[in-house]
């Protein structure tokens, strides 16, 4: 190779930090797709009901789960490795309509639309990250260390704080992978779902909650997959709320590599 060396590939940046009260500010509002948090919906405007979890929706490519493999707990949270059935993990690509995104326990927030937040604590952070087109490759359960790895895991989560994933990128969308799992069915279901520039995905918290029906999951650092196959850009900007100090999350994982490919 000579003298030549590759630039380092952009896995996850946080570039702006905001501290959010969700006492302050109850509302998210989708100013023409700018994230803004209110104390009240705007004049006019009814704010939307936060999708229900209806265990009886089911969109995506199912698989069966015939067991846990194992599980272990950490200062960071829960994680339990799934036994998906399959040679492969084939998450369904989809524009995140408002069926879609219920379909996973989630409300898809159009622009000038408001939806009320739901958290059990108050202080939150609004974060503008910049993800990379290889973010996905890389597995914090598989002993790897920092490799980037040639395929991607099933990788998902569930927590007790809300989530607002806002498609902020200019010139791409923003990807984010789900999952229903349904225990004692062992059955699972996976999708990306496309979220339009502009549009934003609302996720209330879900603390665990044993004996559940349905298990709703998410993963974000699969955010860039939208670059996949465009010279021209290896990274996209978005924005997450989220809590960042003294969390505790469920993470859901599966060592079998998966495919995501365009809706």
């Amino acid at each position: 190779m000579g003298g030549l060396q590759f630039e380092t590939p952009v896995l996850e940046n946080e570039l702006v930090s905001k501290s959010i009260s969700v006492t302050e500010t109850p509302y998210f509002y989708n100013d023409g797709g700018i994230a803004r948090y209110l104390a009240a919906p705007p004049p006019g405007i009814t704010p939307l009901t936060p999708a229900p979890v209806d265990p009886q929706l089911a969109l995506g490519r199912e698989y069966d789960v015939p067991g846990v493999i194992n599980t272990s707990d950490s200062q960071y949270g829960l994680t339990t490795q799934l036994d998906i059935l399959g040679d492969t993990i084939a998450f369904d690509p989809m524009w995140a309509t408002r069926e879609a995104a219920a379909a996973f326990g989630i409300t898809l927030v159009e622009p000038g639309q408001v939806v009320p937040l739901s958290s059990p604590v108050s202080g939150l952070c609004h974060v503008v990250y910049q993800y990379g087109a290889f973010a996905g490759h890389w597995s914090p359960y598989q002993n790897t260390g920092n490799q980037l790895l040639s395929v991607v895991c099933t990788d998902l989560e569930h927590h007790d704080f809300p989530h607002i994933f806002a498609s902020t990128d200019i010139n791409l969308p923003l990807v984010i992978s789900v999952g229903r799992l349904w225990p004692s069915r062992k059955k699972i279901r996976v999708a990306d779902l496309w979220v339009p520039q502009g549009h934003a995905l609302y996720i209330p918290p879900m603390p665990a909650l044993l004996g559940a029906e349905c298990v709703d999951l998410h993963n974000n650092r699969n955010s860039a997959l939208a670059c996949w196959g465009n010279i021209q850009q290896n990274s996209i900007l978005t924005e997450t709320l989220l809590q960042t100090e003294n969390t505790y999350s469920y993470w859901y994982w599966d060592a079998t590599g998966t495919t995501h490919t365009k809706p």
